[in-house]
């Protein structure tokens, strides 16, 4: 099979930072699907890895990629909830080999339904980015469906990016939160205005004077989706007491005093945990993908593609990966076919 990997972690500036390469075909045991991919999306995740994760032992070459929709060509011995020729999507296990390749093996469980009313490359572009934002929302911050009248406010730091482009989404149409992102240029502001945030502050001014002008002097949640080692500061100002904060980026410490004095909760959300150590509610990324497409497919949730990078190479590969470093872009990218 065709597939996009590397033998050494280098910057995306080394002619061999991402290279097309030809691989045996995988073979589906257990619970896994084996999965013909169609499109894929590229995700900060990617990046990071390139830059520092080395092949698996006993492997030539690392193949990234974890978003990603397609066909189920087989399946294995143990697989209860889909059969051959269904349509998924899914975000994969850093565990394991990602899905830059022509054909991927994932864990049915951590699978969905492809939403019938989107293409393959409109699927692609949502299970990492919606299954972060679901399981921040619902499973660490702890707040339920509904539209209660003073629900509080949750403040997106990042409300562009693919993680945040959802955030919006979910927590304006099934919450009653009122929802403030933030963005630096006039087109990411526009964009989460577009996907439903009430407000849109700059998040390059101090956040606490833009909240009181709109008459909230402080927010009980704050999803730090970028920036957080440089935001922290301000961020603990505007969370009002007994809030919560969540954090998805990679900040190189992170000082939990600070919240102390308002008994805020400091949360992390990493989308790959349930995946990585095979978690007891492995199965609820099944069902979240699955009510992803329900909501996709009834109209209250839309994708998030930006961009269309075209074909699955390594060249097209590249000019996303060197994007999505500039911290420049908006929404997802996405390529598709080989």
């Amino acid at each position: 099979m065709k597939a996009v990997g590397y033998t050494q972690p280098s910057p995306i500036t080394a002619p061999d930072s991402l290279i097309d390469i030809a691989l045996p075909d995988p073979v589906a045991k257990g619970r896994d699907l084996l999965v013909e991919v169609k499109a894929i999306s590229v995700n900060p995740v990617d990046y990071k890895f390139r830059s520092f994760a080395p092949p698996f032992p006993g492997d030539t070459y690392r193949v990234l990629g974890w978003d990603a929709a397609g066909v189920v060509k087989a399946v294995g011995e143990g697989v209860t909830s889909f059969k051959p020729g269904d349509e998924v999507f899914y975000a994969g296990s850093i565990a394991r080999a990602g899905s830059n390749a022509e054909l991927n093996l994932v864990d049915e469980r951590i699978a969905g339904r492809k939403p019938a009313t989107l293409s393959f490359e409109q699927a692609a572009a949502l299970p990492l980015t919606s299954l972060t934002a679901w399981e921040l929302l619902f499973d660490r911050f702890g707040v339920q469906p509904g539209k209660p009248v003073g629900a509080g406010s949750l403040l997106i730091i990042g409300g562009a990016g693919g993680v945040g482009s959802i955030l919006i989404q979910l927590a304006r149409r099934l919450t009653g939160l009122t929802v403030i992102a933030t963005a630096s240029r006039e087109e990411t502001r526009k964009w989460c205005l577009e996907l439903g945030a009430h407000h849109v502050i700059d998040h390059t001014v101090p956040f606490a004077g833009q909240l009181q002008a709109l008459g909230i002097p402080a927010v009980e949640y704050i999803a730090g989706l970028t920036g957080t080692e440089v935001h922290y500061p301000g961020l603990v100002e505007v969370l009002a007491p007994q809030g919560h904060f969540g954090v998805i980026d990679d900040p190189k410490t992170l000082d939990a005093m600070p919240l102390k004095r308002k008994s805020g909760s400091l949360h992390w959300e990493f989308m790959f945990t349930r995946s990585l150590f095979t978690t007891p509610d492995i199965l609820g990324q099944h069902l979240i993908l699955n009510e992803i497409a329900d909501l996709v497919d009834a109209g209250i949730v839309r994708t998030t593609v930006a961009q269309s990078f075209g074909r699955i190479n390594a060249d097209n590969l590249r000019k996303a990966h060197a994007l999505l470093e500039t911290g420049k872009s908006h929404g997802k990218i996405v390529l598709a076919g080989f």
